[in-house]
């Protein structure tokens, strides 16, 4: 009976505990409310950062976080944002949604930090009200005030917008790859300033296209990412249509990419005729400016859309 009275002793404040905490020892967390943003009203700030969580501007891919907001404060509900089309600073309404997380110009972002020299925020990747815990969501954007910058730092929001040593240091690591093998896709990355196929003359014809799309999701970062061109050639050996991908070197040498065929017997076939299009005809038609990153050039891919026209004389 003792031992017996002695473990219900010993039981007993464990018991208590889960009972009012769920586990013991633990505290349930305070709720967050609404942040005060009065003390930042009315300031202009300018974005001077846009990083990865790592500290990079950059990825593998060759995407690049590129600074561009302005906003401004005017009340606890309305954010101003700079709009560089119409050049004029367009008011949203600031909805407030949890904790520290808010809504505007169409975006979700985390206050992480609100002064009055500087804010930064973590932009947010949300579908059906579930936030993504992924690279999407691994966004911080630094913003500096404009008094900040003219009066302390004494420099401007363009020189703070430069691409950091560390971000160098990356892109030119994956430049180094891509052009040891210009012929494997795996190896190559977007370029920042997209390689340009160019006319020689009239036998050839060449259309860049666009493949931003706003209401899907399709930034302007994607004529980068994904560069695409329309090619016609007017005097070819018969009518043909093809589309697929090559691979342009620092020095304009053309190779084949990928490309899709739903005949997998005929697949060395397709491959023939597309090297050979591309090594008879973009080749030599085509004046070719490599794509760059950070001012280096690197082997990167571009789709191409290619027409054949057979002459009628």
């Amino acid at each position: 009976m003792k031992v017996l009275r002695s473990l219900l002793m010993m039981i007993s404040p464990v018991l208590f505990l889960l009972a009012c905490n769920g586990k013991p020892g633990k505290e349930k967390p305070e709720p967050k409310t609404r942040l005060d943003l009065s003390p930042i009203t009315g300031i202009r700030y300018t974005e001077v950062k846009r990083r990865f969580s790592n500290g990079l501007s950059y990825d593998s891919m060759g995407f690049a976080q590129e600074p561009s907001w302005i906003i401004q404060l005017k009340n606890q509900d309305t954010m101003s944002a700079y709009d560089p089309a119409k050049k004029i600073m367009q008011g949203f309404h600031l909805t407030y949604d949890h904790g520290d997380v808010y809504n505007f110009a169409k975006e979700y972002f985390r206050f992480k930090l609100i002064s009055k020299d500087s804010l930064v925020f973590q932009r947010l990747q949300v579908s059906k009200k579930e936030i993504a815990d992924d690279i999407r969501s691994d966004v911080n954007m630094t913003f500096y005030a404009d008094s900040y910058i003219k009066n302390v730092l004494h420099t401007s929001a363009e020189k703070l917008q430069r691409p950091t040593r560390k971000d160098t240091l990356f892109i030119a690591g994956l430049v180094e790859r891509a052009n040891r093998y210009p012929d494997q896709t795996d190896s190559v990355f977007a370029a920042r300033q997209v390689a340009e196929l160019i006319p020689r003359d009239n036998r050839i014809s060449v259309e860049r296209l666009s493949s931003v799309d706003v209401l899907n999701g399709k930034t302007e970062a994607y004529d980068y990412l994904y560069p695409r061109y329309h090619v016609v050639i007017p005097d070819a050996y018969k009518d043909f249509g093809y589309e697929f991908n090559i691979l342009v070197a620092p020095d304009g040498k053309l190779r084949l990419g990928k490309f899709f065929t739903n005949l997998p017997e005929y697949r060395e076939v397709r491959k023939k005729v597309l090297a050979g299009i591309t090594s008879v005809y973009l080749q030599n038609l085509l004046k070719i400016k490599p794509g760059t990153t950070l001012g280096m050039p690197h082997t990167s891919e571009v789709t191409v859309s290619v027409s054949g026209r057979k002459s009628t004389k």
